[in-house]
């Protein structure tokens, strides 16, 4: 634990309103803590029990408050519980405990007039319990402040559209995504499974096929078939210029975790 998150929980006992409770709440999140103590304070806040949510997080279209303040209004008018909102530099992160009509879809649609028009907006997946909160809005944080990588961006971002670039800022949950579900997936537990050595030498040989079979001493049909079958069971094709990246990126981070 770092001299921030320890500050942050020296101050714990000693704020009761709410809304310095909730933004001790959400700097422990932002903070990756997702104690006992934590626990507390969302329950506080009237999020007790198991619950599921999501983060939604862009610039706001005004000033962060009167964004907050409209944002509020929109998960109140479908149903939802109170939101858990913060600003993070130049942008705004909330935190929704998904209920009834206060779905993410929904509410994303929602709130996007709270946010810029000319900025990115990014939609998390679902997550559950505290540690699930934690890791909505962080990386809903890393999403955005990778956003300007892309050079053209859906409305709102999702969590898949930037694993490489979260992941060269230091996003563990994204590292680990592709680590586990597209590098051990490329692996696999077949030694004899020539997936991940397809893979790896297309995307060496710069995607070429014939350079490919040709180290591999296989027919390019060959070749096109494993590839296939691996965009089938990692939802990568290697043969897109933006699935490659994402591959390479997967096929960097576990060799250098196994070596």
């Amino acid at each position: 634990m770092n001299s921030d998150q320890a500050d942050i929980l020296d101050l714990l006992s000693g704020h009761t309103d709410d809304s310095t409770i909730e933004r001790l709440a959400f700097e422990c999140l932002m903070n990756g803590i997702a104690d006992e103590r934590v626990t507390s304070l969302l329950n506080v806040l009237a999020w007790r029990g198991a619950f599921d949510c999501f983060a939604i997080g862009g610039v706001p279209a005004s000033n962060p408050m009167a964004a907050s303040l409209a944002a509020r209004k929109s998960v109140r008018d479908l149903g939802g519980e109170n939101a858990i909102i913060g600003t993070y530099g130049s942008f705004l992160l909330m935190l929704v405990r998904q209920i009834g009509a206060a779905t993410p879809e929904v509410t994303c649609t929602s709130v996007m007039p709270a946010f810029a028009e000319s900025d990115p907006v990014y939609l998390s997946p679902v997550r559950s319990g505290v540690a699930g909160a934690s890791h909505a809005l962080r990386e809903t944080l890393f999403s955005l402040q990778a956003a300007p990588a892309l050079s053209t961006q859906s409305r709102p971002l999702r969590a898949d559209e930037l694993l490489p670039e979260r992941a060269l800022l230091g996003d563990d949950y994204a590292r680990e995504e592709l680590y586990r579900n597209v590098y051990r997936v490329l692996r696999g537990d077949n030694p004899d499974d020539p997936t991940y050595l397809t893979v790896s030498t297309f995307l060496r040989y710069g995607s070429s096929l014939e350079n490919t079979a040709k180290e591999l001493n296989v027919h390019p049909n060959t070749v096109r078939y494993r590839l296939k079958r691996a965009a089938e069971t990692t939802g990568w094709d290697a043969t897109d210029p933006r699935d490659a990246y994402v591959l390479t990126t997967a096929l960097a981070i576990g060799r250098m975790r196994e070596h």
